[in-house]
């Protein structure tokens, strides 16, 4: 499937050569998003953790994660990243990341991006979608709307004594 063109709406797969930009965003939402939800301190870590050069690469390179560049007007305003084939029954496709600008969010644009990773998960026989969403975070409504359901919930420990108190969620195709 090609990137979606819904003008002025544009995912376009990104590559190793957009790991800079990916970062630049992932660290612009996190600092506008996140304190209020787990903390400067933790939003810092993470950030270190997981959008360094480095950790997107083998994000992209080894463990196989699609990225795509949310284009909205033709400027660069979030990202979302999978993996196919998740799960017990390696049939769920995992919604790694799946982030907007805090002045693009309720535009319907993170609608059309889990649509579009929908479209691919059917092409790839997947029958679901899953994601984590931290139990605090205002877009647990978001995914509520979008027909997700909490399957369970998961505290991760990440390190330097900080954790993921986040739910499962999961929608079946529709």
């Amino acid at each position: 499937m090609s990137a979606k063109n819904m003008a002025p709406f544009e995912l376009k797969e990104a590559t190793t050569n957009d790991i800079a930009l990916i970062s630049r965003l992932g660290h612009d939402i996190w600092r506008e998003v996140y304190p209020p939800i787990i903390g400067s301190a933790q939003v810092e870590y993470m950030l270190e953790k997981m959008y360094n050069y480095a950790a997107l690469e083998e994000q992209m390179k080894d463990l196989g994660h699609k990225f795509f560049i949310a284009m909205y007007s033709g400027q660069d305003v979030g990202f979302v990243s999978f993996s196919f084939h998740h799960g017990e029954l390696a049939n769920r496709t995992r919604i790694h990341k799946l982030y907007l600008l805090p002045s693009m969010q309720g535009k319907g644009l993170g609608a059309q991006m889990v649509k579009y990773v929908e479209a691919l998960s059917k092409e790839n026989n997947d029958v679901k979608l899953e994601l984590n969403v931290n139990k605090n975070n205002p877009a647990l409504h978001f995914y509520n709307r979008l027909g997700f359901a909490i399957e369970k919930d998961v505290v991760i420990d990440i390190g330097n004594g900080y954790v993921m108190d986040d739910y499962v969620m999961f929608r079946l195709h529709q």
